[in-house]
């Protein structure tokens, strides 16, 4: 006998957010009527008490695995506990758990798999060049690669949960490149973000970081999207073109 689909989880990954992880959790049961777990990611402060106290379910990992690992961790439970479709958001105070029903609607009314919450006016000109780049590598009609705002059907994270997505390399880009290669559906939403209330972005921190970022992401995109193959088809079809 199969069980029920639940309705939605939101996945929340949280290090060391003791400041601001209660608040989301109690703003996205309200707002959202969503279930909430938090993937406290082995952090040193009081990230899980709070996040039980305001009512979210929590999994403590006992390593540091990062952005990704702690959110395919609550993928992962997601699915054995047979959750319909799943929402993540960042635990920082960025995202505003008031945005979720309109991209849970969208992901339902247009047949979409992946829907990611976007806010352009937060783009920086480094991550405006950094995004046309990319765009232009991979083909992706994305313009913000790093929202941690998203919404994905059933189907998607069932892909994200798999060992195929386990270990990927800057989880922003890897995870829709994955889904992208597949043949999933992405569409944005315009959404509205705060300031981060603590810390720095972990890509843009500084210029080195950037260098790393870029250099990294570029073999990857290399290596997932056979975009050697991609440039040659341009070259030729241009070429075509013009003769």
């Amino acid at each position: 006998m199969n069980k029920p689909r639940r309705p939605v989880l939101v996945v929340i990954p949280a290090y060391n957010e003791a400041a601001t992880v209660a608040e989301i959790v109690r703003r996205v049961i309200a707002h959202a009527a969503c279930d909430a777990v938090v993937v406290n990611d082995a952090s040193s402060d009081d990230t899980s008490a709070q996040a039980h106290a305001a009512g979210a379910a929590v999994i403590d990992l006992p390593l540091n695995l990062g952005a990704w690992g702690a959110t395919q961790t609550g993928m992962r439970y997601a699915q054995r506990n047979h959750y319909a479709t799943v929402a993540t958001l960042d635990a920082d105070g960025q995202h505003h758990p008031e945005s979720l029903p309109a991209m849970l609607g969208a992901l339902e009314q247009d047949g979409v798999d992946v829907v990611i919450g976007t806010y352009t006016q937060r783009l920086s000109v480094a991550k405006r060049v950094a995004w046309w780049y990319f765009r232009l590598l991979t083909g992706l009609p994305v313009q913000d690669f790093t929202s941690g705002l998203r919404a994905y059907s059933r189907r998607a994270a069932r892909a994200l949960a798999s060992r195929e997505a386990s270990l990927l390399d800057y989880q922003d880009m890897g995870v829709l490149m994955l889904l992208y290669k597949k043949g999933f559906h992405l569409r944005e939403l315009p959404t509205v973000m705060s300031p981060r209330k603590s810390g720095m972005s972990r890509v843009f921190a500084s210029w080195f970081v950037v260098a790393r970022y870029m250099l990294h992401t570029t073999v990857l995109c290399f290596a997932r999207l056979d975009v050697r193959g991609r440039i040659a088809q341009r070259v030729v079809s241009r070429a075509g073109a013009g003769a």
